[in-house]
């Protein structure tokens, strides 16, 4: 992701109004309000306030009070990832599906979906319903008959939200030009790191104390 220009840089320092600090700090990271935040998502939909204030809540529900537990949810985040190609929610989703107990092997075989995994049926169908809206804009009789065996209407009407959620999100990173933190040990598609270290955890905004120690900038 470094060979990626920037087509909206980060929001400049003479437009940093009290909503565009807003933006900044939405997800608790410290002396974001001051200082801006380390996450260039954040700098950048601090261009646009009204539109970050609204996209930050509107994302918060998907990240942190989905109805389908972490498991389901970094299932279906890391499919849309490798299908929509965002280098970007890629990289941050690795640590955030190992902490959900995704071993690499698992993240591996949602990325080469179908070929391996040891998933049950509604694994399977959580990962193809990913790809019946990609594909097909609707998810297939078949996949929702599998899906409505285990979850509930919210989880079924989450599980819909949530990957257009972050196919729009990917759109608005890659269209935009935002590149991986710098300091980050970049993950790639083939799950090695910049550095040739093996992926680890981290941990989304306030799971643990010092959560945003683990993005490693």
């Amino acid at each position: 992701m470094t060979d990626i220009v920037p087509r909206i840089s980060h929001c400049p320092r003479e437009e940093w109004t009290d909503e565009a600090r807003d933006v900044f700090a939405f997800w608790g990271e410290p002396n974001a309000w001051e200082k801006g935040s380390k996450t260039n998502i954040m700098m950048v939909m601090g261009n646009h306030p009204t539109l970050g204030k609204v996209y930050n809540d509107w994302g918060k529900h998907f990240l942190m009070a989905n109805s389908m537990n972490t498991r389901q949810l970094e299932l279906l985040i890391l499919r849309v990832s490798w299908r929509v190609k965002s280098a970007y929610e890629w990289h941050n989703h690795v640590g955030y599906g190992m902490n959900a107990g995704l071993s690499l092997e698992d993240i591996g075989a949602i990325r080469d979906f179908p070929e391996g995994g040891n998933w049950s049926e509604e694994e399977v169908a959580l990962l193809q319903a990913v790809d019946d809206l990609i594909d097909r804009n609707v998810i297939g009789d078949a996949t929702w008959a599998t899906l409505t065996k285990t979850l509930n209407k919210k989880q079924l009407m989450d599980l819909t939200f949530t990957i257009g959620h972050y196919v729009m999100t990917s759109w608005a990173l890659s269209s935009f030009g935002v590149q991986i933190e710098g300091g980050a040990d970049a993950v790639g598609f083939d799950l090695r790191t910049q550095s040739g270290k093996i992926p680890g955890k981290t941990y989304k905004p306030g799971e643990v104390e010092n959560w945003e120690d683990t993005r490693g900038y």
